[in-house]
């Protein structure tokens, strides 16, 4: 029975070292889209892990010390793992190491602010309702069929099949979708505030009165 217990707490341990890992990736992807990139001065022959690492960290943690030895060790390890894949890369420009994404390291960063976007709701609404339309050709229907259920989870409201409503402000996360699908803005209109006839159900759908 303890033999069960012990494999059990292995694989819990196991999974939350992987979500921890994933959550750490994440940030830094983010972090470099962001910023462009960072530069760090190459004051050491051990630079990368004397200065990039805890440099890094304090920006995405503000831990300033990163006195922990597993998040050191998972912050060494993610940014080893970067690398390797290509996603990352180290430039020496005039005695400091240019950090930065490279074109897959940017797709990669894309998936991240896709899969962790969310819509803020205001406190009050403002009674306007706001609109997505979309037209991807039939040829992109991977691509149509991705959007409709990034849509669906965001908690948007199927007004017809390629229709979809919101109550509040989307424009910034519906141009990151747009980037990210590679739309152009003939294939994927906002139209930011709107009056519809007969709204109750969308009132009843979201709550607002």
């Amino acid at each position: 029975m303890k033999k069960r217990v012990d494999g059990k707490q292995r694989r819990i341990s196991g999974a939350s070292r992987r979500d921890k890992a994933k959550d750490l990736t994440g940030k830094i992807l983010r972090f470099l889209l962001i910023s462009g990139g960072i530069a760090i001065a190459m004051t050491s022959p051990y630079f990368v892990t004397k200065v990039v690492y805890p440099a890094l960290g304090k920006l995405l943690s503000g831990d300033d010390s990163l006195s922990d030895p597993e998040k050191k060790a998972q912050l060494r390890n993610t940014f080893y793992y970067l690398r390797s894949k290509g996603f990352i890369e180290f430039e020496d420009r005039n005695g400091q190491v240019f950090i930065s994404l490279t074109g897959e390291g940017k797709r990669m960063a894309g998936k991240y602010q896709i899969n962790d976007l969310k819509i803020r709701k205001d406190k009050k609404w403002d009674k306007k309702w706001r609109i997505l339309i979309f037209d991807i050709a039939e040829k992109h229907k991977i691509k149509r069929e991705a959007l409709r259920g990034k849509l669906r989870e965001l908690g948007f409201y199927q007004l017809q099949k390629s229709v979809w409503v919101y109550p509040y402000d989307f424009e910034r996360e519906a141009v990151l979708l747009r980037d990210f699908f590679g739309l152009a803005v003939k294939e994927m209109t906002i139209i930011a505030e709107a009056k519809i006839e007969e709204d109750d159900n969308l009132r009843k759908f979201f709550d607002v009165a």
